[in-house]
């Protein structure tokens, strides 16, 4: 079975933007020694940022989402 998922899919979105700041905010400036070292930095920087976790939140109710996909494009 295939499954399509577009690129505007929202927890796409959220997992692309995790990746972006771990890389802006843990690997873009380090020096790693080996695996080893770069997988340190990686389990520190998830330890860090789910000491503060923020729940995903939808910015349009489901009704709104599915509504607007039902409706013929102009």
């Amino acid at each position: 079975m295939v499954h399509f998922t577009p690129t505007s899919a929202s927890w796409l979105n959220a997992v692309e933007g995790f990746f972006s700041a771990l890389s802006r905010r843990r690997l873009r400036r380090g020096t790693f020694t080996g695996i080893v070292d770069l997988q340190a930095a990686i389990k520190r920087y998830i330890a860090e940022h789910n000491e503060w976790p923020k729940p995903f939140i939808w910015t349009n109710p489901a009704a709104a989402i599915l509504n607007s996909q039902a409706a013929p494009s102009v």
